[in-house]
């Protein structure tokens, strides 16, 4: 059966019940394990999600050329 595509939000609360769960000291190892490969196709997910949205932020700003206000695409760095 496929797994549904969380939204961010899902992703990062399914995220923060994993690690409530592995905080657990009675989570059985096999059961830990599981959770843990969960986790990280979650963060991939996230990760995703993320750079797709950075990539459709832009950002007003004046060019200091001409002064008139342009759309600037956004960067991180």
């Amino acid at each position: 059966m496929a797994q549904k595509k969380m939204n961010f939000e899902e992703s990062l609360a399914r995220l923060e019940e994993i690690a409530a769960a592995l905080e657990n000291q009675a989570t059985a190892l096999e059961d830990s394990l599981s959770l843990y490969e969960e986790g990280v196709g979650l963060i991939k997910n996230c990760s995703k999600l993320l750079d797709e949205a950075t990539a459709r932020v832009t950002i007003l700003g004046r060019n200091p050329e001409t002064g008139k206000v342009e759309e600037q695409p956004f960067s991180d760095k």
